[in-house]
């Protein structure tokens, strides 16, 4: 794509100031539920995404069965325009509770808006879940001492694949998991400006189309990107006969930030944006049992100047919300494409990695 290039780590740790931090469990005998079988053990987790001071947060929820907590705060019409903290967890509804270890951990620590001249604060901590709950015992859910312990790890280098919020998660007939983009652009409208993305894929629909292995209308630069190469027929084969999963109950979730100055109503643009990287990286997408929820991220660490070619009473970052919108569903689909290739297999969800082996390269820690 002309005018972007790959960040330096390719991850959501590229826009300063922004950490990510894990906690999950995942038990060597845990057991998927089945139809006549209860699942057993645990394979859940929570992945939490740190935000610097004064950063401008806002939302976009396209899903139509959604677990989120604290997003009608983000509407840009609303008073609180910012975030400390977003909660990405599993365990369904139930694992909103993580969203508590997060606010205490950081409410102990002084962060969040200072709410008297006391120093107690207030941490904002908006939080989306997916629905995990077949894979393990319905009872091994995330909670508040999960959210405490992905911030006490939060560090800009993070790991990806099957782990924190993706540890349970499946993407189709695969397993699915945490995955991470970034880019830098490099047009008049937005110099220097970085983009990126950490999703957690756990949707109904595929991430790599049957037909060819590979993710849905590759280019050579996606096949470059991620290193893929075409399988071999015997791996197609043992990727089409893999049995779907028999829920449809399902979410992709994440957060896209930049490092561009921007308000809180060209944020929601950006989420919104967003999701257009959700629909090109997965068949089908947004269905009624969906809860897709993706949060974008202003850091307002770097301020573009308003083109003078804006006509007055017009947004006047409008040229560099449109490259940014632009940039945000690229890091989006390439981040969740990138979760399902670096998942590894868990409760006997075969993973891209181990059914199509000459198409995939291994990934690791950002």
């Amino acid at each position: 794509m002309i005018g972007l290039r790959t960040s330096a780590n390719d991850s959501l740790g590229d826009v300063a100031g922004v950490t990510v931090g894990h906690a999950d469990r995942l038990d060597d005998d845990v057991r998927v539920a089945g139809d006549d079988i209860p699942g057993s053990g645990w394979a859940t987790g929570v992945t939490v995404v740190l935000l610097p001071t004064g950063s401008v947060a806002a939302v976009d929820v396209r899903g139509g069965g959604p677990g989120t907590r604290e997003t009608d705060l983000l509407d840009p019409s609303n008073t609180v325009q910012t975030a400390h903290a977003i909660v990405l967890s599993g365990g369904s509804a139930y694992g909103l509770a993580a969203a508590d270890g997060v606010m205490n951990e950081l409410g102990s620590a002084g962060v969040g808006l200072a709410m008297n001249p006391f120093g107690d604060v207030v941490p904002i901590v908006p939080a989306a879940v997916i629905f995990d709950l077949p894979v393990g015992a319905w009872t091994a859910r995330p909670d508040a001492d999960f959210g405490a312990r992905a911030v006490r790890a939060a560090d800009r280098h993070f790991a990806v694949g099957s782990v924190g919020a993706g540890t349970g998660a499946r993407a189709g007939v695969l397993k699915g998991g945490v995955g991470t983009a970034g880019v830098v652009l490099d047009t008049p409208a937005a110099p220097g400006i970085t983009v990126s993305a950490l999703m957690v894929a756990n949707p109904v629909g595929d991430v790599l189309d049957p037909a060819t292995g590979l993710p849905w209308g590759a280019t050579d630069d996606d096949l470059a990107h991620h290193r893929l190469r075409t399988p071999d027929a015997a791996e197609l084969d043992a990727y089409r006969a893999l049995r779907a999963k028999a829920t449809v109950l399902n979410t992709t979730i994440g957060v896209v930030a930049t490092d561009a100055r921007l308000d809180a109503a060209s944020t929601r643009r950006v989420a919104m944006a967003a999701h257009d990287g959700i629909a090109h990286a997965i068949r089908p997408a947004h269905s009624p049992l969906d809860g897709d929820t993706v949060f974008a991220v202003a850091t307002g660490e770097r301020i573009v100047p308003p083109s003078p070619a804006v006509p007055a009473g017009m947004n006047p970052d409008v040229a560099l919300l449109a490259a940014v919108c632009e940039a945000a569903a690229v890091v989006v689909r390439r981040a969740i494409v990138a979760a399902v290739l670096a998942a590894t297999p868990v409760a006997g969800i075969a993973s891209a990695r181990t059914t199509l082996p000459s198409a995939c390269s291994p990934s690791g820690e950002i």
